[in-house]
């Protein structure tokens, strides 16, 4: 099932947010969020990252309840103007089967079919 940019309308539903998993950051993600926090880098990295399993990625790290850190109350991202691109990315090039099921915005999504 593909999902269309064209016609996918996020419902704010956090679902995406609250997923089991890494959010790697890209090399310059980094930088880009600490700077937004108004952070620099090293208590960016120290605060809200951590390893991933092959000790070479970062991740963002998640809050107890297993919700992304930057996920605020009214389930809207607290980084939403500089989220990572694993974050924008979804759903177009990435999805789980938990995620197309609790999705409010891909319930709503019409599938395309080639």
């Amino acid at each position: 099932m593909l999902v269309d940019p064209e016609t996918f309308r996020c419902r704010q539903c956090g679902a995406c947010c609250r997923a089991p998993g890494y959010v790697i950051l890209q090399p310059d993600e980094t930088e880009t969020i600490a700077a937004f926090l108004n952070l620099d880098v090293y208590a960016f990295t120290e605060a809200y990252t951590r390893l991933t399993w092959n000790r070479h990625d970062l991740s963002l790290i998640e809050r107890e309840d297993g919700a992304c850190i930057f996920l605020q109350q009214d389930d809207t991202c607290r980084i939403q103007v500089v989220k990572p691109k694993q974050c924008r990315d979804f759903p177009f090039l990435w999805r789980t089967p938990t995620l197309v099921e609790t999705c409010a915005g891909l319930r709503a999504e019409p599938p395309v079919t080639i």
